[in-house]
């Protein structure tokens, strides 16, 4: 199958069913085809071809969705770029995939300008939405000129879908490639379990550059279902769509589910009456906080886990075990459950060798929705996936039933309201300023957002400077959800003799007393 296949099969057998709604639009599916038809032979125009990259840097939208489809049909591979990083960074994401198109959103537009010299391997500029600067398309005025029939070109199943740029804390972003066998083999374990229905109304407001996006708009349009679109997350519009648009099924981090209940009065007078699934991810949720939100949503929770490198899902927590943790299990609540139909997951030691239920290692996965590997990244890729295994990164236990517990990160990645932050990328940063000698940044704990990023510097001789300083410093330079959140100042970092900082170290006087190693909401 092709992602495109979803698109067409549901215009076909509900020509008249609602597609998309956002704001005061609302596409038919049999509208949205056309639309998609049309932006897949302008890229065929554009001089676009099977396996070209286009990058999409903009926030959620009708057209964010349609791009994904209209490209499905001619072989182009969109590259979904986090809009919350500095420009420097997703500058370095749109020249290491050699993008030739730039698909941005009004509020990026400025800002790709500015940059455009910047952005070799880009030909042409397009404005998804509001005016286009001089040299640049603008999206609807370009696309209608197209003929809405299907294009001629064919795309295969093995075929490059998209690419999502992740990382780990070694080097530069890495461009994950999944393919359409992939993503459509994903979107089909997910609705196995999820089981949507025609018609129901998905809301998306987690950002579509995540690979949620699978989750939370591809999964609900495979089963016919209907996006209502939130360009941004706002927790008070977000409970108020819930009770009042009909929604089913929304896709929710668990900070997003605590900003619902904490910062929006009177939730828990409302109904939700058709609220079926409330479908959570990144990390944990504590008990408390789902006790609440069963009282107040009166909905199903299922749990998520998984990676960029994996489509999006390796196992769910069902509802029916978020239930047998409530009545007498609380401990299932620290898992992310059990594998998706297909999909393989194993514990291995240092040496790739299976370890017992129980005993912490990392853990690996195998399934048809793992990625191709890393664009232009051979060796890396080689290691990631050796003997055909996605190693995660993640160390933790497989109980005797085959629940996955996650207890710590073989790498260092911070996980903060559901955005991944690489410390090595804020230490980059840190290290620019003048009067760093050294620094390292590592996850506390938090409340609200599961982990927050802290820096742990060492100063240099000289003039101070202050953790207000150097905050600020970082935020000219770093994405929001990047800038450490508080900093510490010591004489020295604790090294292992060759060199490296012991960052479990630094974390363990924060993390003392909690179970498990990362955050939960």
């Amino acid at each position: 199958m092709r992602l495109h296949d979803f698109l067409d099969y549901w215009a076909r057998e509900q020509p008249n069913g609602e597609f998309a709604v956002q704001d005061d639009r609302c596409l038919t599916y049999a509208q949205a085809q056309a639309t998609a038809n049309r932006l897949a032979n302008a890229l065929v125009g554009a001089g676009l071809g099977v396996g070209d990259r286009v990058a999409v840097l903009a926030k959620n939208s009708i057209e964010y969705v349609l791009v994904l489809f209209g490209a499905s049909k001619v072989g182009v591979v969109p590259v979904l770029m986090n809009y919350r990083l500095a420009p420097p960074e997703w500058v370095f994401v749109v020249d290491d995939a050699h993008a030739r198109m730039l698909l941005v959103g009004s509020a990026f537009v400025e800002s790709v300008e500015s940059e455009r010299d910047d952005l070799p391997s880009v030909e042409q500029f397009v404005a998804l939405d509001g005016p286009a600067p001089v040299g640049w398309q603008a999206y609807s005025v370009w696309i209608e000129s197209f003929s809405a029939d299907p294009p001629e070109c064919a795309t295969a199943p093995d075929d490059d879908a998209y690419q999502m740029y992740t990382s780990g804390t070694t080097g530069r972003p890495k461009g994950a490639v999944l393919t359409h066998r992939a993503v459509t083999t994903n979107v089909h374990q997910i609705a196995h379990a999820i089981r949507g229905q025609p018609g129901e109304r998905s809301l998306v407001v987690a950002p579509m550059f995540h690979a949620g996006v699978v989750f939370s708009t591809l999964s609900p349009l495979s089963w016919g279902g209907s996006l209502r679109i939130h360009q941004d997350f706002d927790a008070a519009e977000v409970v108020r769509a819930l009770d009042e648009d009909r929604i089913g099924f929304v896709v929710l981090v668990a900070a997003m589910i605590q900003a619902c209940l904490t910062t929006v009065q009177g939730a828990a007078s409302r109904r939700f009456a058709d609220l079926r699934l409330i479908l959570y991810g990144a990390s944990p949720i504590a008990e408390p906080t789902l006790r609440r939100a069963l009282d107040v949503f009166g909905c199903d929770f299922v749990q998520a886990y998984g990676m960029t490198e994996a489509t999006v899902a390796l196992s769910f927590l069902l509802p029916d075990d978020h239930r047998r943790a409530l009545a007498d299990r609380p401990n299932l609540l620290l898992s992310g459950g059990r594998t998706v139909l297909g999909t393989e997951l194993r514990v291995v030691d240092e040496h790739d060798r299976s370890l017992p239920a129980g005993q912490i290692g990392e853990i690996v996965a195998r399934g048809p929705q793992l990625m191709r590997g890393y664009w232009n990244r051979g060796e890396e890729s080689a290691a990631a996936l050796r003997g055909g295994w996605l190693h995660t990164g993640d160390a933790g236990v497989l109980d005797d039933a085959g629940y996955v517990y996650v207890q710590d990160r073989v790498k260092d990645m911070i996980v903060t309201g559901g955005e991944n932050v690489y410390p090595r990328a804020v230490e980059d940063v840190l290290f620019e300023h003048p009067a760093v000698a050294d620094a390292a940044v590592i996850g506390v704990p938090d409340a609200r957002w599961g982990e927050a990023v802290k820096a742990i510097v060492v100063r240099r001789d000289g003039p101070l400077a202050t953790s207000e300083e150097l905050i600020s410093f970082c935020r000219d330079k770093l994405g929001g959800f990047e800038i450490p959140r508080s900093i510490d100042f010591v004489e020295s970092l604790p090294r292992t003799p060759t060199g490296k900082v012991l960052k479990r170290v630094l974390r363990e006087p924060f993390w003392a007393g909690h179970g498990r190693r990362v955050g939960g909401a």
